[in-house]
């Protein structure tokens, strides 16, 4: 996105620095649940793309996957960026909202580490949906998610809460990661 955004709007430097923060914010998210894991000693659960809430979207919104995107022809069809941008404030409204029901668990709350990490995400969500909104609002788009994007966010939603990831933490065999991936570009290869 940030590649995207520099090249759809080099001028705007606001929404060039808040995209690169967002990038940064989940860099340090990554950063904060790998210590996590560290600590305990225990690799995370290997889970592919079908696990993955953006993953969906994007392949359901332009039809390819993230890594298929054409950033160069999202950059010069002004729709096509606008839904980008729609996309990814849908994808980050969600994690928040996530973010606030996980605040709420009680194994989450009884794990002082993980509770910290969740309220230093919690914290940091907003700036990462409220850029993209802005940037809509501003150039006269819709941010209003359409009706198909708001079915495709709650079926993907649901589909991940009630099935997908249960799945994998009730499957006693699911494998863990053996490396990871800022390290291992192939950490989640099959």
């Amino acid at each position: 996105m940030l590649e995207a955004v520099r090249a759809r709007c080099p001028d705007d430097a606001a929404f060039i620095a808040a995209v690169e923060k967002h990038r940064a914010d989940e860099e340090k998210h990554y950063r904060m649940f790998r210590r996590w894991f560290e600590l305990r000693g225990q690799m995370p659960l290997k889970v592919d793309r079908t696990c993955g809430h953006i993953d969906h979207f994007i392949e359901t919104v332009f039809g390819c996957t993230i890594d298929e995107l054409d950033t160069q022809a999202i950059v010069a069809d002004g729709d096509e960026f606008e839904k980008l941008c729609r996309v990814i404030m849908i994808t980050e409204q969600r994690g928040m909202d996530q973010v606030e029901v996980l605040l709420k668990n009680s194994h989450i709350r009884s794990d002082k580490a993980m509770k910290r990490i969740f309220e230093v995400v919690e914290k940091d969500e907003p700036s990462h949906w409220r850029p993209y909104d802005t940037w809509l609002r501003t150039h006269g788009r819709r941010p209003k998610p359409r009706w198909r994007e708001r079915w495709t966010d709650y079926w993907i939603h649901k589909s991940l809460m009630l099935a997908k990831l249960p799945a994998v933490f009730v499957n006693r065999k699911s494998p863990r990661l053996s490396s990871w991936p800022d390290e291992d570009p192939d950490a989640y290869a099959i």
